[in-house]
């Protein structure tokens, strides 16, 4: 008697049955947590959203609308900084760099500050969208600027043409899979943007109503706002990914030959340039808003805080204080996230069957805003290592693992063609070709990952530990201390801007031997 064979089921009924089975388990978990006050159910979280509608609907759609005009402003800004840094080589450097710096200003500080200077209304959280989002569609996109063969620029001269020719009709197409891949990352940040803006005085929004969960302990509350936010920026994942699909459909082009290697970077030179702009811009928009001097610290202010004042001392032992607390967490959730997301995307392409479901948790997992969960999972964790280290390196995997896919992607379709004539395994094809390919947008990612790391820690320490330098700044700006609280916010930039710094020089040892095209 012959056994009746059943068909395998397809990836959207198993994604499907995956999908179900994680709901089972969250509503089991969450009944056997009851009474910890760290989980609800997915029937508490339907419960409170069908009782709640209309005031979830109004939220969301205030959170939605600036996280929406900050999204569009921040990329919008990092479109027309990359074609500068493109059209202008010997600015590029200078623009990058002043980049590094706005983006890497604290959003726990910056918050208050953004309050004081646009008062009430949408002002701070449409500018902290803004903030989230450019940075990490302007490092992808000056990748994908020079992932194009230089035999393409030769036909463009031949043509006669110049670099705007070539910047629109030769890098844009090569740069369009990096560029949905920054604004893939770009959708849940500029949604978190939003939300810290609406934590610093807004009147309503998705941030108010977390504030309204985490101070009375309302955890269907807050998981259903959690749960909201994650869909929300799952479906926008998903429709800019159909659109690049759409927009790009053809295979990655071969980089035979790269370009000439430039003369070496002159590294101090650029950084002094970077801070003489930083300084006039600093000074520059305390004039150009009118700031009252007791509210907003000049260069000179922070500097005499630190160095001349009387209580200078206290000052620096305060900071040098928090400044250890923060590193202890801040580079091993960093390392940890980035090894999780490379680990994870190659994973993924050697077992593509389980893409789906795995994309879909990794989405979700990113999407929850971090202020929305980060006490609950410091509650569940404890307040040490493990629940700051963990919520650090949720923040730096979901980029890495996003950036490395679309890497692992840009495996040119000859070389792979190459590779099928020697019948190569998935692993030799892996370790071969698609590492090679994926490094300059791992390494993209790592640098992105830094300020995104300091942000995460910040927050946590804002939100939960009460310790380090996050807490240091909501302190400070709650006392009205606010010298302590603009040198706080210089600390936590240099600390930011020097280990990108420091990840830029291992990036250029490492491309320049297996991508030496990224080093134009």
């Amino acid at each position: 008697m012959t056994a009746l064979a059943l068909p395998a089921p397809g990836p959207r009924l198993r994604g499907l049955l995956l999908t179900l089975l994680a709901l089972a388990g969250w509503e089991l978990a969450a009944r056997a947590l009851t009474g910890a006050f760290v989980l609800a159910a997915p029937s508490q979280v339907l419960g409170w959203l069908a009782a709640h509608p209309g005031l979830m609907a109004r939220a969301l759609r205030e959170t939605l609308t600036n996280a929406a005009a900050g999204f569009v402003l921040g990329n919008l800004a990092a479109l027309a900084l990359a074609a500068l840094a493109l059209l202008w080589p010997r600015a590029q450097a200078l623009v990058t760099g002043v980049a590094l710096v706005v983006f890497c200003l604290p959003l726990v500080a910056t918050g208050p500050i953004l309050r004081v200077i646009f008062g009430p209304g949408a002002g701070p959280q449409i500018v902290l969208a803004a903030l989230a989002v450019y940075y990490t569609t302007l490092i992808p996109l000056l990748v994908g600027l020079r992932a194009a063969p230089a035999s393409w620029f030769d036909l463009v001269h031949s043509y006669g043409r110049g670099r705007w020719s070539a910047l629109v009709h030769v890098r844009a197409r090569a740069a369009l899979p990096y560029l949905v891949a920054g604004l893939q990352i770009a959708a849940p940040a500029a949604f978190l943007g939003a939300m810290v803006g609406e934590f610093t005085g807004a009147e309503r929004g998705m941030g108010v109503l977390t504030i309204r969960a985490l101070r009375g302990l309302d955890v269907p509350m807050t998981w259903a706002l959690a749960s909201v936010a994650t869909a929300v920026a799952m479906l926008a994942y998903v429709a800019l990914g159909a659109l690049a699909r759409r927009l790009a459909p053809d295979a990655p082009p071969l980089l035979l030959s790269p370009p000439p290697a430039p003369a070496r970077r002159q590294g101090l030179r650029a950084a002094m340039l970077v801070s003489a702009a930083t300084l006039a811009l600093w000074w520059g928009a305390i004039a150009l808003f009118g700031l009252n001097p007791f509210f907003a610290k000049s260069p000179t202010d922070v500097a005499a805080a630190l160095l001349t004042d009387a209580d200078a001392g206290a000052t620096r032992a305060k900071l040098g204080v928090a400044l250890a607390e923060t590193a202890a967490f801040l580079l091993p959730g960093y390392l940890a996230g980035l090894a999780a997301g490379a680990g994870l995307a190659m994973a993924l392409v050697l077992a593509p069957q389980v893409a789906g479901p795995v994309m879909s948790a990794a989405i979700a997992l990113r999407s929850v805003p971090i202020v929305t969960t980060a006490p609950l999972i410091v509650l569940a964790l404890g307040r040490g290592a493990a629940g700051t280290v963990t919520l650090v390196a949720v923040m730096v995997f979901f980029p890495t693992l996003v950036a490395c896919l679309h890497g692992l992607r840009q495996t040119p379709g000859q070389v792979m063609d190459v590779m099928d004539s020697f019948a190569a395994t998935r692993l030799t094809r892996l370790l071969r070709v698609r590492i090679p390919a994926m490094l300059p947008a791992f390494f993209a990612a790592a640098r992105m990952a830094v300020p995104a790391a300091v942000l995460a820690v910040t927050v946590v320490e804002w939100l939960a530990t009460g310790r380090g330098l996050g807490s240091l700044m909501a302190l400070s700006a709650s006392l009205s201390d606010y010298d302590l609280l603009w040198s706080a916010v210089v600390l936590t930039t240099t600390l930011s801007a020097l280990c990108h710094a420091a990840v830029a020089r291992v990036e250029a040892r490492v491309l320049r031997r297996y991508a030496p095209e990224q080093l134009t």
